[in-house]
């Protein structure tokens, strides 16, 4: 796979490779759409979990790779859920789509609970089975974040671009520390979307759209 090491650029001395520039712009792509309303950013989310898979496995991130079959598996839940709601779920513009809803504070509070526990055993694994990892923890939090946006998301709910937001910012600093030029600025895209979509989706909560 030696055509994914192809460097296309390069930004304040860091080489942007061809695999990078793909997987980045298709997850543009798809929050861009899922901020919409729209559920082809499902389509795109397949490549894009295609897209990181390849990524992971030509830098040996073997970690990251383990965890696109758990959202792939969350990206078909969340194709199926927003195409085939219950009655009591549909949109009132359009019954063949699911409404977005909210999360009880019991769930919220599940919620994080849920990150904390998952953030620390996948980080204590990171730390036994990966020790080169710079940042073992910093890394589990940020994939368990991403898994429960990914899993809100499957579920319409607007809380998921609250934890969107956390995830953004935290990839920042994790990017940053680490010398990354090009995925900040990345994961700044991510963030501005993230803030509009917010927006976006509490006037559709209101609509019951």
């Amino acid at each position: 796979m030696e055509y994914l090491d192809l460097i296309l650029f390069e930004l304040a001395g860091r080489p942007v490779l061809l695999i990078d520039f793909v997987s980045s712009l298709l997850g543009l792509t798809c929050v861009f759409l899922a901020g919409r309303n729209s559920k082809y950013n499902f389509w795109v989310g397949y490549l894009y979990t295609a897209a990181l898979f390849l990524l992971f496995w030509n830098k040996n991130l073997y970690a990251n790779l383990l965890l696109q079959p758990v959202s792939l598996a969350i990206n078909i839940m969340g194709h199926y859920r927003w195409t085939h709601p219950k009655s009591s779920e549909r949109s009132s513009q359009d019954h063949k789509a699911l409404r977005v809803s909210m999360l009880t504070g019991q769930e919220r509070f599940l919620s994080v609970v849920g990150v904390l526990l998952v953030a620390f055993a996948w980080g204590w694994l990171l730390d036994t089975l990966f020790p080169a990892d710079p940042h073992p923890y910093l890394d589990s939090v940020v994939t368990a974040l991403i898994l429960l946006a990914q899993l809100l998301s499957s579920l319409k709910k607007w809380d998921c671009w609250l934890v969107w937001l956390a995830v953004n910012v935290t990839q920042i600093i994790l990017h940053l520390s680490v010398g990354n030029v090009f995925m900040p600025i990345v994961c700044a895209l991510y963030l501005v979307n993230g803030l509009w979509s917010l927006i976006s989706w509490i006037k559709l909560y209101r609509k019951n759209a």
